[in-house]
């Protein structure tokens, strides 16, 4: 059985209308002659495999209210930018749109996670035309959304490929220079934030 039940085709038609109203605000920043807001966006809608598993894992009812409601990572949208205040100026258009909320947020880029790890994490409430698990029309599905810098991204995809390597003869070692790397690569988007702010002050 599909823990999504009737809702997948919905939670396609909702991601893809997100993808669609973020390259709305990209497009928008750049006929206002602003940088664009971001390099790439990479979407995906949780396998019904994967999020079975999640909802296992934390304790939650294997159901499709569990899959929408408890868990509200079913969408999951990455924005990848170039520097870090073009997350902030994400996060300050997502914050005044109308066609979503912004319900949770966590900042991982002030306060990187142990092992090196950055990004920051919203999680939106969207609004939508179709039905949602509750039988609201309009409907609201939740989607994360994760914000990176490219470097940030380049170490999270290297840790997470070497995360899933079993038998790995030294973790610790590897451990600590993961985290050296990416303090390495956290001060090199500063360095890069202030190479631009520097040229943008001779515009």
């Amino acid at each position: 059985m599909n823990i999504y039940g009737n809702y997948e085709q919905s939670l396609h038609k909702v991601m893809d209308q997100l993808l669609h109203n973020i390259q709305e605000l990209n497009e928008d920043e750049v006929n206002h002659h602003h940088p664009k807001l971001y390099e790439h966006l990479i979407s995906r809608v949780k396998t019904p495999a994967s999020m079975t598993e999640k909802c296992q894992r934390k304790g939650y009812p294997v159901t499709t209210e569990s899959a929408l409601r408890n868990c509200k990572d079913a969408i999951g949208v990455r924005i990848v930018c170039n520097f870090i205040d073009d997350i902030d100026r994400c996060l300050t258009l997502l914050r005044q749109s109308d066609w979503c909320d912004i319900v949770k947020e966590k900042d991982y880029i002030t306060n990187a996670k142990p092992n090196g790890y950055r990004s920051y994490h919203v999680i939106l409430n969207v609004t939508t035309p179709y039905k949602d698990v509750d039988g609201n029309v309009p409907g609201h599905y939740y989607a994360e959304i994760q914000l990176r810098t490219i470097a940030m991204d380049s170490w999270a995809s290297l840790e997470h490929e070497m995360k899933y390597k079993h038998h790995i003869k030294n973790p610790e070692r590897i451990g600590k220079e993961l985290k050296r790397c990416a303090d390495q690569l956290a001060s090199c988007d500063v360095q890069m934030q202030t190479i631009r702010q520097l040229i943008n002050e001779h515009d």
